[in-house]
This record gives C-alpha cells, structure tokens and sequence, in this order.
C-alpha cells in the first residue's frame, strides 16, 4: 500500500532544526513496517533532511495567492503522489477540503495542537465537516480530542473515527549513578511555557543550594526574558539528540506550561530519561509521564517548595526518576504499531476478505457432543451460526470431543489423533481460514504445517487473562501458546487492560443470537425478581463439594440485605447449577439480572452470562468499572458503584415496573442491533484478513 504524508507549509524536515511534527514523523515511519512504501512531503528551505524518502516541493510566494493554497496544489499533481492509497495529512485541517476535491481516497488526520485553535477546526460546523470525510482523525492526547468534540452532542457516533496517538521518543538504558545537580528547562522561553515562573523560582534554588546548576534549552525572539546567575547556564537551540543526550544527565526537569499544552514532548523525553518530572495540569501534559509530580496551583511558591523537597530528600529524588523511568511506555515502537494497525485495517490491496466471496472455514472449539445436548448453549454455536448467517462454508472440528472419543493404547491422550484429523480435514477440505476457540489440544507443530500452505488462522479466547481474575496464569499460558502463529486473536476483553502485550489483538463482545436468546422478559410480570446464576465449571454440571466462590460472599449477602427482592438463585447454596433447556426455563421467571464475573472487574471482561441476561430482556446489571458505559448507555443497562448502590437500585426498579421494562427493552434492542453473533463473526473475519470496511464494528476504538 502506498502512503503519502503531507507535513505542514515550512514545517522544517531537516535534521538540525526539526520540530516536534517532523521527528514525529521521521521517528514512526522509520521502523513502520509499511517504511518502504511511504513518501513524505514537506516545503522546507534546509537541505539536510531527517530521511531519504522525503519530496521537498518548491513553492512561488506571491501576494496573490495563497502560499498554503499553492503548496497543497503542488503536492496533488506531484507525480510521486500518483496511486497513493493512504494520505496522511498532518496538523493542517485546512488543508483538507482542498484535498478532498481531487482525491476520494482513504484519509487520515493527525492533530498536533489543540483543534480550536487551527484554521479549518476552530468552530464546531469545521469540525462536524472533517469527521464526515476523513477516514481516521489521530490527536495527541484525549484532552486534544475532548477539544475537538467540544460543542458536539452526538459524541458516540463518532468516536470509532477517531484514536490516540501520543507522540513517542525512543528507550535507552539509563545509568543513574551518573545523574548529576541539573536542573532542565527545555522548549520556548516565554511566558505561555511559564519560563518567567522558572526562572525566578530557580535563582532562589540556587542561591540556597550552592552545588546545583541549572540548564535552559530554547531560544524566543519576540520575548526577552533573560535570568543571570553563576550557575544558571543558557544553551539557546539546540537539535533533539542534544537535547535527549541532556537529559540523561539531568535530575530534575521542569514543564511549567500556563497554556493548554496539546500534549508537551519535554516531560515524554524527559521521563525516558529517568528525570524526576514537575509539571503543571495544564492541557494534555499529565497524559505524557504517569509519574510526573503536578503541581497543585502554577506559581513560583508550589515550584519552589517541590523542588526544594526533591533536592533535600536524595531517596525521594531517586525514586521519582526510576519511576519516571519504570513507567515510561510511549516509545516509537509502541505508537508506531498503533498508527500501522489503523493503516492496516484500511489497507485495501492486503489480499484478504471479498465480502461477496464465500468462505471455506473450519471452526475448531469444543461443540460439547458427549455431554448430550446439556451444553448446547455456547458462544462457540454462537460464532459458528454468525459465520453460516454471512453465508460461509463451515466445516466444524470439536477438538475435546475427539480426543476424549479417541484415547487408547497407541494414543494415551488422543491429541495425536486430533493433529491427524485436522490435517486430513484440512487437505480434503480447503479452507481460506481456520478458526479457534479455547482449542488447548490443537499443538503449534500442527499450525506451523497450516500456515505453510498459506491458510489464515485466527483464535478468540473467553476466559479472564487479566492479572486479578480467576486462573490467571494458566488462562494467561492458554491465550499465549498460539499467539505467536495467529493471524488475530480476539478477546472478551480489552486488550489494553493486560498486563501483557500481544500483537493483533482485539476485543469482540460476547455475542447474543437469535436462536438462543429467544425470551423477552420485559413483556409480562414475573414471579422472581432477581436472576443469578454461577457453575464450578461448565464440563462438571453440578456443584463440587469443598469448593468455594468469592461471589457467594456478595450475593449471601445481597440476599440477607433485600429482604424485599425474590431471589432465583443457582450454582450455590446447595442449588444445583442449570444448563440447556433448563436454564432458559428457569431465567424466563425473572424481570432483573445480575451480570457478576469472577475476579476483580476489569474493562469489558464478562462472562457470556451477560449476552443470556440481556439477550432474553431481563433488566441487567453490571459493575460500572468495567467500563460496559462506552458500550451502553443508562438508559439500556444499569451500572452500580458497590453493594449498597447495587441494593438501592435493585429495590428501585423492582418498583418501578414501567421503567425497569422499558430499560429491559432498550438494552436487548441494543445487544441484539450491535452485538449479535453475525456481526461478531463478520467483525472476526474481517480483522483476521485485515480487510477495509467501509463501516467499524460499535465498539471498535470505545
């Protein structure tokens, strides 16, 4: 896929005197692995540029026409612009309706400052305007894209078009037994940065501290704010290695901004190279170190005393800088694979998914044939109905059925014999894509002979891997073993929300379906008022003696609490768990359902519990902290803070019957319309094969 990048008019590419813009830009493509097929496009008088696949277009200034105008009309008729896929245009929104009367194809935005600011985003028409037609806008910070959504009042609907990218810088190893009494202020030396406070605020450091020094890096011509001390040392200008080399040696580095920094580059740099960072909470400059010291109120007085504080307290000032150090995760590799997966997923020459095409797949999951039926409603029939419902060929395998079926002498686990199976069905069959779920038995030496014959391979994976749920290593070891053989893999998770990272991956919601979610509660009173349901696991069936669950602590208690609610209880309390048939008989009694996962609540983890309890209209509810708000509103679902605000709201809708069913209503319409089983599964293939959409899924980017 050819990308093109349009830098900003005069934005200085050259590797003396580049800007925060142009080594962004130099830094990510660098190592992105669509670096061969990027040309960068920029108006800069210096010679010296950052890399060998930079355009500079010459441009005639003339009082006639506009130069921005002349510069933007010159890169469209470039000839190396020719057959370009993607364009990247950077912190120029103005730029793009010139652009758009030429080019219809795919487009991206990145903001650098703060929308309101910019020429082309300053008001909301402007902005409404640019969300309509570009593909993708990239702003620096959240607090840069609240900017830019400011004044909206239909957020949601265009949230999927928009992402985070930070800017980055690159991770060396610090030594930090050679730090030494520096003290840093790097950027322009004006009032807007809040070098007046700085300066004034260091002079009395240094006249109590003898043995410290401080260092300014940064020129302004239209102020003059000049500090003279023996020990106060101003460098002017100087390039970014310079300035990265610094601070390596520099112990405390100060970013006093009293404007919105959009997002502030000194404190990332400065955190990866282990400074113990104060910072004001102006704008976007707390998203750029986690461990920065913000001060409480931006004058000389709070500077004064945190600064003091760090240089009399030698163990404090070393712990903020490791911890700086520790926390620092912004580095080129991590943000240029959030710019490439974006890329990827509107990369339309990748040789992937033909919506019109039918697909040969095979789905290996446990289809539970030998429990007879009681199992029969799962997230795997689930998957495998969305990809019938698109129209695909599906061959299924259930793997924990053969290898039970086929132990013997030969074949002590029957794992062999599934390799064989897979293998043959593989050759008979043909598919474009096999697909995996919870398949522990399926061995890498098998997907290695797959991927050799060019076929894709994709895993989702239901249970928590997150570090403070249930079997956490072992689920974890699960996810992990075929991570690195998979095209995709997909969770009932955030990825983000790991304490590990994997390539390729996404979240996919637990999908409802419309052959098994069949109830709708919310259409007649019913004899219970709360549902829950729980298992010591689903191959088991009933309850195993001595084992014990944390959530039977909150719903004994919840019970001994309400004594109001009528409870529908299973899995517990010597109540046998329910399953099949059965369960939707006994869920069909209740108007309210409980959504409560084992282990600590973590963004969008949940059982497939919760696509039962919506799917069928029972009111639903669920633990706010894990984040199901970006995908339902209050009006479709109800979030609790803790045990007493789960109790108030209970005994609230089971009065308010009209409320409670029309809220019931409103979150299966809503389920059904965005996370049934065909769009999860449409949703699957798509990111497996890495193909264009012309629409996202709901809750892509959340």
């Amino acid at each position: 896929m050819k990308i093109s990048i349009l830098l900003p008019f005069k934005e200085n590419y050259s590797i003396n005197s580049a800007g925060a813009v142009s080594l962004f830009v130099k830094d990510t493509i660098s190592i992105s692995k669509y670096k061969n097929h990027i040309k960068v496009f920029g108006s800069t008088k210096d010679k010296n540029y950052l890399s060998k696949n930079y355009t500079n277009l010459k441009t005639t200034e003339s009082f006639f026409r506009s130069t921005n105008k002349n510069y933007v009309k010159k890169f469209l008729i470039n000839k190396d612009f020719f057959n370009t896929k993607l364009l990247e245009v950077h912190n120029r929104p103005k730029y793009i309706s010139q652009i758009k009367k030429s080019y219809n194809k795919r487009l991206f935005l990145y903001f650098h400052n703060d929308p309101q600011s910019m020429n082309g985003s300053k008001n909301v028409t402007e902005r409404k305007y640019l969300i309509s037609v570009v593909d993708k806008i990239l702003f620096n910070s959240e607090w840069s894209r609240k900017r830019f959504f400011q004044g909206f009042d239909d957020i949601k609907l265009y949230l999927n078009k928009t992402a985070i990218c930070y800017q980055s810088t690159n991770r060396v190893k610090i030594d930090f037994s050679k730090k030494q009494k520096i003290i840093s202020f790097v950027g322009k030396l004006n009032k807007a940065k809040g070098y007046d406070i700085f300066g004034k605020t260091t002079l009395k450091i240094l006249n109590k501290f003898k043995d410290w020094r401080v260092y300014v890096i940064g020129n302004e011509p239209r102020e003059k704010i000049n500090f003279r001390h023996k020990n106060y040392f101003n460098l002017g200008f100087k390039n970014n290695n310079f300035v990265l080399n610094f601070l390596k040696k520099t112990s405390i580095s100060v970013i006093p901004s009293r404007w919105d920094e959009p997002f502030g580059r000194t404190s990332l740099e400065a955190s990866s190279r282990g400074s113990a960072v104060i910072i004001s909470s102006n704008g976007g400059l707390p998203e750029t170190s986690e461990g920065a010291i913000v001060l409480k109120k931006l004058d000389e007085k709070n500077l004064y005393k945190e600064i003091s504080y760090l240089i009399s307290n030698h163990k404090k000032l070393k712990f903020h800088q490791k911890n700086n150090y520790k926390k620092f995760f912004l580095d080129h590799k991590y943000v240029t694979k959030i710019i490439d997966n974006l890329r990827s997923h509107y990369n339309i020459n990748t040789i992937g998914l033909d919506t019109n095409k039918t697909l040969r797949i095979i789905h290996i999951t446990n289809f539970n044939y030998r429990f007879d039926g009681r199992l029969q409603y799962n997230t795997g029939r689930r998957i495998n109905n969305g990809f019938v419902r698109l129209g695909h060929n599906v061959l299924t395998i259930s793997d924990r059925d053969l290898v039970n079926q086929n132990k013997n002498f030969l074949d002590l686990t029957g794992k062999n014999t599934l390799q064989l199976k897979i293998i043959k069905n593989i050759n008979n069959f043909k598919p474009d894509v096999i697909v995996i779920g919870h398949a522990d038995s399926v061995s890498n030496d098998t997907l290695k002979l797959i991927k050799e014959k060019n076929i894709k391979i994709c895993q989702w994976f239901l249970d928590p891997v997150t570090k403070y749920g249930p079997d956490y290593m072992n689920n974890k070891k699960r996810f992990l073993q075929k991570s690195e053989l998979v095209d995709a893999s997909f969770l009932t998770t955030d990825p983000l929300a790991l304490d590990f990272k994997i390539k390729n991956c996404f979240f996919i919601p637990n999908p409802c379906d419309i052959s098994f979610e069949t109830l709708k509660n919310y259409t007649k009173d019913c004899d219970n008022d709360l549902f829950f349901a729980m298992s010591h696991g689903v191959h088991r069936g009933d309850l195993k003696k001595g084992k014990f669950d944390d959530r039977e602590l909150f719903i004994n208690k919840l019970i001994r609490n309400n004594k109001d609610i009528k409870f529908d209880i299973y899995g517990m309390n010597n109540s046998q768990p329910i399953w099949g048939t059965n369960f939707i008989e006994k869920i069909s009694n209740s108007s309210m359902g409980l959504n409560l996962s084992r282990g600590k609540p973590v963004k969008y983890y949940s059982s497939d519990r919760i696509a039962q309890l919506a799917g069928n209209g029972l009111l639903t509810f669920i633990d706010e902290k894990t984040c199901f708000r970006n995908l339902f509103n209050d009006k479709q679902m109800i979030f609790y803070k803790d045990f007493n605000d789960l109790s108030e709201k209970l005994n609230k809708y089971k009065k308010d019957s009209k409320t409670r069913k029309r809220i019931a209503k409103n979150g299966r319409d809503h389920y059904f319309k965005y996370f049934n089983s065909t769009q999860v599964a449409k949703y699957i293939l798509r990111k497996t094969f890495n193909s264009n959409s012309k629409t996202n899924s709901y809750w892509e980017n959340k």
